[in-house]
């Protein structure tokens, strides 16, 4: 597959030729000031961008799977309660990693497209009486049905009846291009990685944690060795990692969270919403709809379109790779065939968009979907000329 075309999945994105750069660098001490340096402000960028207030950013060598691990590791013991929604693969995939940590993993099944069930939840929270349940755990961008939870429903659900469990969060797909309040929706921790909206190669996982999460460490006893937070404390304080770092990569962090900042966050979230917003006017052109149940839940990083009957989304997915050498994402669990998604976060423009909707056509019309060529695009671009001229007009 050529390098040139941007890829349409939902993370690895694409990487901007300034921040490759900034992560090509030569081999540089890790306990030297210079590496302070450069691992200061990737930790102060970060906790910007999750709008936190006290506690600690972590970053370890991992992805999103790893921070998982480590917000469990760090906080729970063998046995402990923890409330979960099951609405994808990737909110299943935490209910998995808890399982085999030998948590006690209280899950509401939910359907797929639908959001975190804000009344089942706080029903779950009113019944726990005796407060066995000891963190609420939310996925708050489903990547596998491009559906967009309410995370702060989910703090006002929990704080209606006093529930003193911890909120952990999944925002993998969203934090650094949808609105993420930590602070402001009492998130204990925030999980993310870098290769998603920070548009970074895959290799680091980031946390953010509440003084809550950190009090929780001191008596939890599920066991961590590498993902030990109070590790990462004692060297931090130091100006350093436990281990050797990927520095590369913390470089480039340190460029990206600048990028994000500089760009200004209220206009990085209404780039991607503008995208976002003009694919899903292609998607209802072709006469197709987001699988994602209704509008208020609608992902501004990636959309899973539902296709037609008698099609299967693995088949576009498939022919747009082999020929035409655009990647776009295959279906995941129970939506594998019935979707395929197109992913529109991280470094990517109006334009960009267009391509990867005119190639989806194309593949459309090679399989023999019913498909009128031009006919998403044209829904796209007439959104992105007045949308465009609307955001010029708010900035003049």
């Amino acid at each position: 597959m050529t390098s040139q075309n941007p890829v349409f999945i939902p993370g690895p994105t694409n990487i901007p030729e300034s921040i490759r750069k900034a992560c090509d660098m030569p081999t540089l001490d890790h306990r030297s000031p210079a590496f302070a340096r450069i691992f200061s402000p990737a930790v102060e960028g970060v906790r910007k961008i999750l709008r936190m207030g006290e506690g600690e950013v972590f970053l370890f060598p991992a992805t999103g799977t790893g921070g998982w691990e480590a917000a469990m590791a760090n906080t729970l013991s063998p046995g402990d309660t923890v409330l979960a929604a099951r609405f994808g693969m990737f909110s299943h995939r935490w209910i998995d990693l808890c399982t085999r940590h030998g948590l006690n993993v209280q899950v509401i099944e939910t359907p797929w497209g639908q959001g975190a069930p804000l009344e089942a939840i706080e029903a779950a929270l009113s019944a726990d009486t005796g407060r066995t349940i000891k963190a609420v755990l939310a996925t708050h961008n489903e990547t596998a049905t491009g559906v967009r939870s309410d995370i702060a429903g989910i703090r006002r659900a929990m704080d209606a009846g006093g529930h003193p469990a911890m909120l952990f969060v999944d925002g993998v797909s969203s934090i650094g291009s949808m609105p993420f309040d930590m602070a402001g929706w009492g998130v204990d921790i925030a999980v993310t990685g870098s290769q998603k909206g920070f548009m970074l190669p895959a290799g680091l996982a980031i946390l953010g944690v509440s003084p809550k999460a950190l009090t929780a460490m001191e008596t939890a006893t599920l066991p961590r060795t590498f993902f030990d937070f109070a590790d990462m404390r004692r060297s931090y304080a130091a100006g350093g990692f436990p281990y050797t770092p990927p520095v590369g990569l913390l470089n480039g962090l340190a460029l990206s969270t600048q990028m994000l900042l500089d760009e200004g966050l209220e206009n990085v979230f209404a780039r991607h919403h503008r995208i976002a917003e003009g694919i899903r006017r292609a998607v209802a052109a072709w006469g197709m709809r987001p699988y994602a149940a209704s509008p208020d839940l609608y992902s501004d990083t990636v959309t899973a379109v539902a296709v037609p009957a008698g099609c299967n989304g693995t088949d576009l997915v498939q022919l747009a790779a082999s020929k035409y050498d655009v990647a776009f994402g295959v279906g995941l669990g129970e939506v594998a065939g019935k979707v395929f998604r197109i992913g529109h976060l991280g470094m990517l423009t109006d334009v960009m968009a267009l391509a990867g909707l005119a190639t989806a056509e194309m593949c459309m019309a090679d399989l023999g979907w019913p498909v009128t060529l031009g006919s998403g695009v044209a829904a796209a671009q007439d959104y992105y000329r007045n949308a465009g001229q609307e955001a010029a007009r708010a900035a003049a």
